[in-house]
């Protein structure tokens, strides 16, 4: 059996390796993971597990995320320290869930689960991860992960300065100036963001208020925004019917 951990503490990883080991022999541990990001990476390009353990909260967001980005088939036991009032959607969308910290007898009686259910009978995996997805939809999205070539990265959102739309695409731009494509759109992104942090001053770009260096009239009335690290040429400008619910959010 070819098990893959996704995990961001190294005691509990080391402690599940551990008692896999101590159980079967025979289980083979291809690795441990702690992003997001990495594990979206792996499963694109290496062989499948057999089985996943996965934490929820990983180092760069949720583990909910990797769901959305690619098609996993693979059975997934959580961890997690996550409460069973919180967990009430893990009977039906997993093998089994783990509350931290771990024993051996929860752990070997996942595992028993998993091969009566799927390894030895060869039963396909096919789940609907969407209800965990939207348990989880509540907060605000902390992270976005953007797709480099093959590759993909993870940017989180206290370093994105703003969002804008250039020729029908949308961009992401960091404070260091570095732009990145995403495959989201303007609505999508103002209704996952936290509103405290982030303003939609227009139909094409939302700011950062940790980006806002300065502020001024412009034509009539309207406000012109300068953000930091950008040229002073270039435009940020306030839609006439946000400069006055923009004034507010500014001056909370």
């Amino acid at each position: 059996m070819n098990v893959l951990i996704i995990e961001n503490e190294p005691p509990a990883a080391g402690k599940i390796v551990r008692l896999l080991k101590e159980i079967d022999k025979s289980i083979k541990v291809l690795g441990v993971i702690e992003t997001v990001e990495e594990a979206v990476n792996r499963l694109q390009i290496d062989p499948r597990p057999d089985l996943i353990f996965m934490d929820i909260q990983l180092d760069d967001g949720l583990c909910f995320e990797i769901f959305e980005i690619i098609n996993i088939d693979v059975p997934v036991i959580f961890t997690t320290a996550y409460d069973e009032y919180t967990l009430k959607a893990f009977k039906v969308n997993s093998v089994d869930y783990l509350l931290k910290p771990i024993d051996k007898e929860s752990l070997e009686s996942a595992v028993n689960k998993f091969r009566k259910l799927f390894y030895d009978n060869k039963d396909p995996f096919r789940r609907d991860f969407r209800e965990l997805i939207n348990e989880f939809k509540n907060q605000y999205k902390s992270r976005f992960l953007i797709k480099i070539g093959e590759k993909y990265r993870s940017v989180a959102t206290a370093e994105i300065s703003h969002f804008h739309i250039c020729e029908r695409n949308v961009f992401l731009t960091d404070f260091n100036g570095r732009e990145y494509g995403i495959d989201y759109s303007l609505d999508q992104i103002q209704s996952a963001l936290d509103p405290g942090r982030f303003y939609r001053i227009n139909r094409e770009c939302i700011v950062n208020i940790e980006a806002i260096s300065l502020m001024y009239s412009y034509s009539s009335s309207r406000l012109q925004l300068t953000l930091k690290n950008r040229g002073k040429n270039e435009q940020f400008v306030v839609s006439r019917d946000k400069v006055a619910d923009f004034k507010k959010w500014i001056d909370k």
